[in-house]
């Protein structure tokens, strides 16, 4: 085991002082459960001052609206057990489906409002005169934990967020200048397509943290607009640099040696604006290698080769490369002048793509509610046939471990962990409450006997690789304690509770293995039928989405599958997948209805094509060989149409994203001839 880090000591500490600070202050005004404050205090501490700024203002509406739903709730419904059961599954069920539409951290929000109701509800039910009174207790207790973690970590030697978050962006932007040297250089390394699928998962997650940036210590908070415009260019230079080095294999595949010397030169200056300095501005240089394209670029007619059609898609690609490096460079300077203090008005007001355009899943969030529904109504049963006084702690935690892992693929081994976690707690949580705590006689005299635990526990929090153990040893450890806010700190009362708890965790582990354990292969499957859906909908025109929000939502997917194609192992159907090829053609289908009405008579000959596309996409993966006969019959007419039509920018745009498609769609099939329809 690794000693301590300064960062980890300092973690623990900070973490141990607000959680005494919060028993000191609810204890000397009186509140009558500190132990919910200090439990809360540890959930809401983060190693970083700008997420536990954001997770205790998500806490605290999360509390009030679980608060709100039991005090209507548990008085209407007190003599109908069954009845306010079922309202209560409801509720927490409703709260998880809602919370997973939002993939930000905005969601604890609702999560906690759902699981808050049944951890206030289940335990009062014998106590419906009191509710008001506990509910309020719950209230006051959390929104004081909350207080003191947020201001003991945001003034005592705050962890500002900022630096690690601008950090995170230069890797990415190093990511992708190493990717750009590989495609554009032959010399250059060659990655495999995980590491490219690796980008475009660090890219979504560095878009979700983004939203804690405004709770921030830092300068950097002010400069959220420019942080996420940065994202959105790196999420829109995967299927561009995707595209542009397969268009360079396919000019070797075609054995244009000629043709691949003459772009040679250019393509060498591309790299080495990419990796100049970061503080060297970079506009002038883009506007010559734009020109040097221009220069390059084949001319359009109908006379116009298979070879000529890739070095056009090529030179579009190579312009918005470039164009999107420049903006890059401008962005990531706006960053470092708003962290001066000189951040421009313009940029405090970028518009961007909103973090609720990424991929959400709709059916396996109602899955996720259905399954905690079922959990809480089967503990419920079990409590209220069996009449045990201690019960209520099962669908307490039944609902709690329900929610918190219901973002995995199988929630099952998270909740085993948990369980196990919190089993060998008990010895420790006895000692605590049966044996030192009755002892103690005065503050001072707590903070000592806690200190040993809490401080090394903090440790263990502050690293990812133990926080999923430390978690549960604490939580269930703050979770006996609180035995003595109600005084239950007895043998009996601790066994029974105990044995609740347990109940509840195999509740969860059954039923969420019955009902919601899913493989990798099954989620990674279902994140390529989205995408083919969402492209069989543009071919319809019946929702075209921005360039921008298309390619944030389909670099989020490939994102999300990169772990799961490695969990997936040797599936076959799932490793010839190529995410990154659909992120292409969905990007030139994207190009192409942003332009038809530009085409003039090429236009007759896209719409045909894209419902053909449409059809292409609804029918897979199974796509018999006489569909994509017909598609690529099709394509090539419309390429040729595009050709005789009138030369101007539209035609130009239209023809890459043409030629694009045909590339993608049909890597293998012989050369497009200008007057001579091609079979596959």
């Amino acid at each position: 085991m690794n000693l301590p880090t300064r960062s980890e000591i300092l973690f623990s500490v900070k973490s141990f002082a607000a959680a005494m600070l919060s028993v000191y202050v609810s204890m000397r005004i009186g509140l009558p459960r500190p132990f919910w404050a200090m439990m809360t205090a540890y959930i809401c501490a983060a190693p970083f001052a700008g997420p536990v700024r954001s997770k205790g203002l998500y806490r605290a509406g999360g509390t009030v609206l679980g608060a709100i739903a039991v005090t209507f709730l548990v008085p209407r419904l007190i003599n109908s057990p069954e009845l306010l059961s079922l309202v209560l599954a409801l509720w927490i069920a409703g709260c998880l489906y809602f919370s997973l539409l939002d993939r930000t951290p905005r969601s604890y929000m609702l999560m906690l409002g759902g699981y808050t109701a049944g951890l206030i509800a289940f335990p009062a039910v014998n106590e419906p005169a009191a509710i008001f009174d506990i509910v309020l207790a719950r209230v006051e207790e959390i929104l004081l934990g909350i207080t003191c973690a947020t201001v003991v970590h945001s003034l005592v030697l705050p962890q500002p967020f900022g630096p690690m978050l601008v950090a995170r962006l230069d890797n990415a932007v190093r990511d992708a200048q190493h990717w750009i040297r590989d495609a554009l250089n032959p010399a250059g390394d060659t990655r495999s397509a995980s590491d490219r699928r690796k980008l475009a998962g660090d890219i979504t997650e560095m878009r979700l943290m983004t939203t804690h940036l405004p709770f921030d210590t830092s300068h950097l908070r002010w400069t959220e607009k420019a942080v996420n415009a940065l994202q959105e260019r790196l999420a829109a230079f995967v299927p561009i640099v995707s595209g542009v080095e397969d268009r360079l294999t396919a000019l070797r595949e075609l054995g244009a040696t000629e043709v691949s010397e003459r772009w040679h030169a250019l393509l060498r200056d591309v790299v080495a604006l990419t990796e100049s300095p970061k503080d060297v501005a970079i506009d002038a240089q883009g506007a010559a290698l734009r020109q040097r394209i221009d220069a390059l670029e084949p001319k359009v007619d109908d006379t116009l080769g298979w070879t000529g059609m890739i070095e056009v898609n090529l030179a579009a690609r190579l312009r918005r490369l470039i164009e999107i490096c420049v903006e890059t460079r401008a962005l990531r300077q706006h960053i470092d002048a708003g962290v001066h203090g000189r951040l421009p008005e313009a940029v405090r007001h970028l518009p961007g793509v909103p973090v609720s355009a990424l991929h959400l899943d709709r059916g396996m969030a109602l899955l996720s509610a259905f399954a905690a529904a079922v959990a809480v109504l089967a503990c419920c049963a079990f409590w209220i046939l069996t009449g045990w006084p201690s019960g209520a702690a099962a669908p307490m935690m039944t609902a709690v471990l329900c929610c918190f892992f219901s973002t995995q693929d199988d929630p099952v081994p998270f909740i085993k962990t948990f369980m196990w976690y919190s089993i060998y707690a008990i010895p420790l949580s006895a000692l605590y409450l049966l044996g030192i705590l009755p002892a103690v006689h005065n503050f001072e005299s707590f903070v000592l006997a806690c200190a040993p635990t809490f401080l090394a526990l903090g440790v263990f929090l502050a690293r990812p690789s133990t926080f999923g153990r430390a978690m549960p040893f604490l939580f269930a450890i703050c979770g006996t304690l609180a035995m003595i806010d109600t005084h239950n700190a007895d043998m009996v009362s601790f066994v029974n509770s105990t044995l609740a708890q347990v109940v509840g965790y195999i509740a969860a582990a059954v039923t969420t293995s019955v009902f919601r354990r899913v493989g990798a292969g099954w989620t990674a499957r279902r994140l390529l039928k989205a995408g083919w859906s969402e492209l069989s909908r543009m071919g319809t025109g019946e929702r075209v989405p921005s360039l921008p929000e298309f390619s944030a939502r389909m670099v989020d997917r490939v994102g999300q599958l990169t772990p799961r194609l490695a969990l997936a192992g040797k599936d076959q159907d799932l490793q010839a997948v190529d995410a990154l090829r659909d992120l292409r053609i969905g990007l030139n289908m994207t190009l192409l209805q942003s332009v038809r009405a530009r085409l003039g008579r090429g236009d007759a000959a896209v719409g045909p094509l894209m419902k053909q596309l449409s059809r292409h996409f609804a029918l897979r993966p199974r796509v018999d060989a006489g569909c994509e006969r017909s598609l690529l019959d099709t394509l090539d007419n419309a390429l040729r149409a595009i050709c005789a039509g009138e030369r101007d920018a539209a035609q130009r745009e239209a023809l890459a994203a043409l030629t694009g498609m045909r590339r993608d769609l049909f890597p293998k099939a012989a050369a497009y001839q200008p007057s001579l329809a091609t079979a596959i």
